[in-house]
Parts: structure tokens; sequence; C-alpha cells
């Protein structure tokens, strides 16, 4: 399997995951906006290298990346930050209430035991809050906080070609109580995003879903009455 990165825009890629990286990874992004980037999750951190070759197949280096953003602490999405941060100095940015999960490596809450593995202990150099605004070259992406699947769970919100792009890694759940989900909070964040009426959703197992009939279709598949 040689390099490869997943368009879904020009200035928007998939480099990560299952049949890209490692089988545990969950989805990888990558967003680029002339020669500033950020990578939008890290997976589980058993295929770095190939991950970095996937980066630089979409014409990025990791010089030019900003800033890593975890969607959550889980494993299969934040597993990776500790070596990419160590190795590339990168900052990294979780909900506040995340935060001393990856921080302590804690295996029970981010379902690395899940995996009969580690979560890598990683320092958080940004706590985010719902509304804040990740700067990226002309444009930003900004935070949504969506808790349920976990307290901390986050979308990113930005414009690219005039499309209205979201990547909310775990809609689908699963809800755990070892993994401190919350189904009223899980509702809520669902309506949430379904009225974001955006163009494409990048979601972190379940693929990019292109028009708001497609996103409103996988969205509420998930909502109860």
């Amino acid at each position: 399997m040689g390099p490869r990165a997943v368009a879904i825009t020009s200035e928007i890629s998939q480099v990560g995951g299952p049949g890209l990286t490692h089988a545990n990874d969950a989805a990888v992004y990558l967003v680029h906006f002339g020669d500033a980037a950020a990578l939008i999750d890290a997976g589980c951190g058993h295929a770095t290298d190939r991950l970095l070759l996937n980066i630089a197949a979409a014409g990025v280096l990791p010089e030019q990346i900003r800033v890593l953003l975890l969607t959550h602490c889980h494993y299969d999405h934040s597993g990776g930050a500790a070596g990419l941060r160590q190795r590339f100095d990168w900052p990294v940015a979780l909900h506040a209430l995340e935060a001393s999960y990856l921080e302590s490596g804690d295996n029970r809450v981010s379902a690395a035991s899940w995996y009969s593995d580690h979560l890598a202990p990683c320092p958080v150099d940004r706590r985010l809050a719902d509304g804040d605004y990740i700067p990226l070259g002309d444009r930003s992406l900004r935070t949504l906080h969506i808790p349920g699947h976990s307290p901390g769970s986050v979308a990113f919100l930005v414009e690219s070609e005039g499309r209205r792009v979201v990547f909310a890694q775990d809609v689908h759940g699963p809800l755990h109580s070892t993994l401190l989900s919350n189904s009223r909070d899980y509702q809520a964040s669902l309506r949430k995003l379904e009225a974001l009426n955006a163009d494409i959703l990048c979601e972190g197992h379940h693929g990019v879903f292109v028009g708001a009939a497609a996103i409103a279709g996988f969205i509420e598949r998930f909502i109860e009455d």
C-alpha cells in the first residue's frame, strides 16, 4: 500500500484510517489553506510513518502543520498525538473536559484497554471550549462542543470552496458508561449537528457524507424521537 491521500476538496484530505494507515485508526483529516495546515485527530499511533507519507502525498510538509486538533480523547483518535507532538512540536488542542485523560494516559476512559493497548500520555497545549476559533491561514475553524459519546467531544466547522465542512468524528456513538457517555447530551448534540445544514460531514468511522440530504439521513439514524 503506497502513500495515499483521499481528496475531499482541494484543501481537505483524508490521510488516515483503515485502508490508509492502521486498522485501529479512526479517520484522520488534513486541512490546508495555503502554507498553513491542521491535522484533525492522530490515529492510534501504530502507523505514524505511514500517516506522514500520506500527509506528504497531499502536498503538505510537517513544518506546515500549525496544530493537531483532537475531536476527543479516545485511543483510536488520540493515541498518536504524543509521538507527533514529541517529534514535530505540534501544539495539541483538546476540549478542557478531556485534557486530563490524555495527559495522564487514562486507558479506561480513552478505551485503550478495549484494544488491549495503552494510551501514551500527551500534554494538551490548548484546552478548547465551545465557540473557540482556531486560526489557520486566511480562515478559522470553529469549535463546536458536542458531548454525549464522550464529555468533551467536539466538532470543527470550516468553509472550503464555498462549502461548509464539519468534522464530527463519532456521530454514531457508541454510548458506554466507561466512556462517560450521556444519552441526553448525545441526542442534543445530534440535533445541533443536523441544524448546521453543512454541505460535507467528515465522520470518524463511516466515511464522508456530501450534501444536506445525505448528512441528515446519516444523523437521523441515531436520533430518538
